[in-house]
């Protein structure tokens, strides 16, 4: 056996030995990820995660380069998506948002846009951020998080439609069903395809800034039987209070319509009267952000700000005490 050969074989023996750990820490990078995207009220469609299957390990620790010499040294420590998690948004803007987001909450040990690299080579094709991320030193987790410390996370950000066209292409690339006499036409066919996805993304995001811009003043039909403000009223009317703000998820409307439902709040006249006795842009600065709060995250901080120990004490609060009451003297320092 030669020396590179023995130094794969001790590489795929040391991850087969830690790869239950892993998926572990994968799946807490997953629940870390996701939490940090709903406090940030950043809307995507999923968050998966994964530990590299051991086969998958084994095929790249082996990998060679153009020259024929080993890519890798150290398999083991240079091999960086062990760890793997996948957002999938809805629309291009929110990769950025989320990116953001991770920069802001994580150390960020490498970021590569695929989709920029692709695109100053004058192309169309596969366009998917890429972060490798870990705990701050510094900043710190939630405790129940401790367990991550000491791994790190590749995290793929896609869009849905970026997403479609990278998994379509790698099932049939990796398949190897194309004859050769196909590949070029197909070649073709993927770029095109690629392109028309890019316009379709440009489109999606451009019918998201039309709304904005224009459902401020409209309402929704009010269900008699339900006192809370409709969670579809609430996305309309935040979107006009904060339009410099991203969508949230859906259920995220429906959540705090609950929290102004335990503050006595019940309609959006109410709220509209509530949200005009706060400065909005200094409550925003205070809190710093460096990447783009979604709208309920916004209301969340005005309700917040008004309401102080009030609001940390409503029932929909307490599981996450802690964190708005360091959001809140955030708030009170400026």
């Amino acid at each position: 056996m030669s020396d590179d050969q023995e130094r794969v074989r001790d590489a795929v023996q040391r991850y087969a030995a830690v790869h239950g750990a892993v998926q572990e820490a994968a799946d807490g990078f997953v629940a870390m990820t996701t939490a940090l995207l709903d406090d940030a009220g950043i809307n995507y469609v999923s968050v998966t995660g994964r530990a590299k299957s051991v086969a998958s390990f084994a095929g790249k620790a082996a990998r060679s380069g153009p020259d024929g010499k080993p890519l890798y040294d150290d398999p083991f420590e240079q091999i960086t998506d062990k760890l793997g998690v996948r957002v999938v948004t809805y629309l291009r803007d929110d990769v950025t948002a989320v990116a953001d987001l991770l920069s802001d909450q994580l150390s960020v040990l490498d970021d590569r846009d695929l989709g920029q690299e692709t695109a100053r080579q004058g192309r169309f094709g596969y366009a998917s951020r890429h972060l490798l991320v870990a705990i701050d030193r510094i900043k710190g987790a939630p405790a129940q998080y401790d367990a991550l410390r000491g791994y790190s996370a590749s995290v793929q950000v896609r869009s849905i439609l970026q997403h479609a066209w990278a998994e379509f292409e790698h099932d049939i690339r990796y398949k190897g069903t194309i004859p050769e006499e196909h590949v070029s036409d197909l070649d073709r066919r993927f770029t095109l395809a690629a392109g028309l996805l890019e316009l379709a993304d440009r489109e999606f995001s451009e019918i998201r800034h039309r709304l904005q811009a224009t459902m401020g003043g409209h309402t929704l039909p009010a269900d008699d039987s339900d006192p809370r403000i409709s969670a579809s009223d609430l996305a309309t009317f935040l979107a006009g209070q904060f339009t410099d703000a991203g969508w949230s998820r859906t259920d995220h409307y429906a959540w705090i319509s609950g929290l102004l439902l335990e503050l006595g709040i019940t309609s959006l006249e109410e709220l509209a009267g509530l949200l005009q006795s706060i400065d909005a842009p200094a409550i925003n600065a205070r809190m710093g952000y460096r990447y783009p709060a979604g709208a309920v995250r916004r209301l969340d901080d005005a309700l917040l700000a008004v309401f102080g120990s009030r609001y940390l004490g409503l029932h929909g609060n307490a599981h996450r005490e802690a964190s708005l009451r360091a959001r809140l003297d955030k708030l009170r320092a400026g």
